[in-house]
């Protein structure tokens, strides 16, 4: 888990329909009339690693799309190559598995990339001109992350530590069996030649040991050290412990940078070598985060805090190429903006508007252009570039210009007082062809995290497990709201449910439905709600307090604090939240959990969740489903097999979209025409 995601993640040939029949739609919906199916969402593509060449004059990116035959069920990313006005795009990588993280050489002549087509996660380069790809590592785990040296002659990378000889052995053996977080692999710095040795080979240098786990890492300019962040485990339940060092290649000695109380992350040289950029948590730092830019001489010395962002969340993206000023990005509502912030004015000023998402933001090694992925709800991803001196995207690749021409439902920005005053801001989508004046049934989304947030992304998305272009189309309104707790709206904003789940963060939801019913568009006799994760938690939360849903769908939900902070992969995550362990302060756990307010709910509810999810434990999914099945309450529970947190391949994202369609199709059509509920 990142520490941006911590709070809370080819030709589509011969679709496999997992088994699920699309009840008719409610009337007044578009089904059966060109409207979007779970299907057509499937065939919308990612992009990422939008990385413009030195030069400035061309642009690499990646488009992942869907793969499902009857023997696969896989997302393939491969490399794109197209001009930086737009035109002359082609693709560079065509194996069956995924090529990522496209870097030009700092020459511009060369690409390196990651991929997985010798069964693991290796190091290629390829001629910017095209041609075939060349392996520079054989690694027996994963190569993670890697930078080119200044002089092109190098890369430097991360891998995790290979099994030694005799754990090969013992798992071979069956006898593979261990001390739970003991003789942890970490994650490890090395060195790779461009020019292999007079045997023809690229030996990997190994530069660091084993009392850390690497994370992040960029080279100085003069191309003799290397500065990175690292933590005490790879676990994601250690990111706090993060410290900044660095290792001088001549020397191989490793230097402490910034070691506090304090997470520091993402280490950054300036253009001359002589100070690191990089963001740095409070102390002691908090899972609602709140972080800052700080500066500090790269030869030793004392670290400057600039000013905070809007949202206390920068993402650092590289220093401007005079060194004068730092670029970041971080959401602003339900949108994106790159800030430039004035190192020595220590002053923040709006490169770009947060009209728009964006994401992945990059700079050239020339600095002087911005690579990125924009969309916008009725406009699906794509790659951009733009000049640094003048923010005016320029589309340069086409990716999705063959998608299916249905219509999506119109999305707006609406915003209401809560209980308290506070101003709380939700997306709503309306069905497709409203009418205006005409009562419908509204769909409450709920984001997870809880420090996650709604943003402008295209309706139609591949990878979501909620189909809400085919609810817009089958007649439904769709509520998506960014309660307290959320991000993009400030740090006392994303703490404002410190030891409240369902509290303030219930009413702000409830506040929403209430203001799209005022506004005459939601039927109050035909809502449902759904969610992920923290969404997951607030849903199976919300049927304990209120029977004004007709249906519900809880996503990989929290449903006990207690029995999930002891089972969870980030047990410190709900002491944070709540200022106690369970055993410290059982009462404020009983009472903001799901199982301990379980008694009479009558909800209708779909549960959906990962078998290998080691974030939210499916015990949570079984805990809920049993309380409500012993109860006689509708209750159907969809497992997910070798699925995580996420579900990550095509035909499970496939089954939970279409068992959600099919759910609240049956619940929320008129009384008299729903068919029999499972029991």
């Amino acid at each position: 888990m990142t520490k941006r995601s911590r709070c809370h993640l080819l030709a589509f040939a011969c679709i496999s329909v997992i088994g699920l029949c699309l009840k008719a739609a409610a009337p007044g919906s578009n089904a059966g009339s060109g409207g979007w199916t779970p299907e057509m969402a499937l065939k919308v593509k990612s992009l990422a690693g939008v990385r413009v060449s030195p030069d400035g004059g061309r642009v690499l990116y990646t488009v992942t799309e869907a793969v499902m035959t009857p023997e696969k069920s896989e997302y393939v990313s491969q490399i794109y190559l197209s001009r930086s006005d737009g035109s002359e795009m082609r693709q560079m990588t065509f194996a069956d598995k995924s090529s990522t993280i496209p870097q030009w050489s700092p020459d511009g002549r060369w690409i390196a990339f990651t991929s997985e087509r010798s069964g693991k996660n290796n190091l290629y380069r390829m001629r910017a001109d095209g041609g075939e790809a060349e392996a520079l590592t054989d690694v027996k785990t994963a190569v993670v992350a890697f930078a080119w040296a200044p002089d092109g002659e190098r890369i430097a990378f991360t891998m995790k530590e290979p099994s030694s000889d005799d754990e090969e052995k013992a798992a071979k053996g069956k006898d593979d069996w261990r001390w739970v977080n003991e003789n942890l692999k970490m994650n490890q710095l090395y060195l790779v030649p461009i020019k292999k040795d007079i045997d023809g080979m690229r030996p990997p240098l190994r530069l660091t040991g084993s009392a850390f786990s690497v994370q992040s890492l960029n080279w100085s300019p003069d191309g003799t050290v290397i500065v990175f962040s690292h933590t005490s485990t790879p676990k994601p339940n250690d990111w706090p412990t993060s410290d900044v060092s660095s290792i001088n290649l001549n020397t191989r000695e490793i230097r402490t940078i910034s070691a506090t109380a304090a997470a520091e992350t993402n280490p950054v040289f300036s253009p001359d070598g002589k100070n690191i950029a990089m963001v740095v948590s409070e102390i002691p730092p908090r899972w609602a985060q709140s972080d800052t830019i700080q500066v500090i001489p790269s030869a030793g010395g004392s670290a400057r805090a600039l000013t905070a962002g809007y949202d206390g969340q920068p993402r650092l993206i590289d220093w401007s190429a005079d060194g004068s000023r730092i670029y970041f990005d971080e959401a602003r509502g339900t949108g994106t903006t790159v800030y430039a912030l004035d190192v020595a004015s220590n002053r923040v000023t709006e490169v770009s508007g947060s009209d728009t998402l964006l994401s992945g933001v990059s700079l050239n090694l020339s600095r002087s252009m911005f690579g990125f992925v924009l969309e916008k709800p009725d406009r699906a991803p794509e790659a951009f570039v733009t000049r640094v001196d003048s923010f005016v995207p320029v589309q340069v690749s086409r990716a999705n210009a063959d998608l299916p021409q249905a219509p999506l439902g119109r999305t707006e920005i609406i915003r209401w007082k809560s209980f308290d005053g506070a101003e709380i801001e939700g997306l709503l989508t309306y069905p497709v062809n409203y009418r205006t004046g005409t009562h419908v049934p509204l769909l409450l989304v709920v984001h997870g995290g809880p420090a996650g947030v709604f943003t402008r992304n295209f309706l139609a998305g591949n990878r979501a497990v909620y189909p809400l272009e085919s609810f817009s189309s089958r007649g439904y309104a769709i509520l998506r709201v960014n309660p307290r707790g959320s991000s993009g709206y400030g740090v006392k904003f994303r703490r404002a449910n410190i030891r409240d789940w369902g509290g303030g963060d219930y009413k702000d939801l409830m506040a929403g439905v209430d203001k799209v019913i005022e506004m005459g568009i939601a039927d109050p006799e035909r809502l449902g709600v759904m969610g992920w994760s923290y969404g997951g938690y607030m849903t199976s939360w919300i049927i304990t307090q209120t029977k004004r849903f007709k249906a519900a769908s809880v996503g990989a939900g929290v449903t006990n604090l207690m029995s999930f902070t002891g089972t969870a992969d980030i047990p410190d995550f709900l002491p944070d939240y709540f200022g106690a362990q369970p055993w410290d302060d059982i009462d404020v756990y009983r009472a903001h959990s799901a199982m301990f307010n379980v008694k009479g709910v009558t909800t209708p509810t779909l549960i959906q969740h990962g078998e290998a999810d080691e974030r939210v434990p499916i015990s949570q999914g079984y805990e809920l489903y049993n309380a409500l099945r012993a109860q006689g309450v509708p209750t159907r529970m969809v497992v997910l097999p070798r699925m995580p947190h996420g579900p990550n391949e095509p035909k499970m994202v496939l089954k939970a979209k279409q068992s959600n369609l099919e759910w609240f199709d049956r619940y929320l059509q008129p009384i008299g025409s729903r068919a029999a509920a499972p029991r």
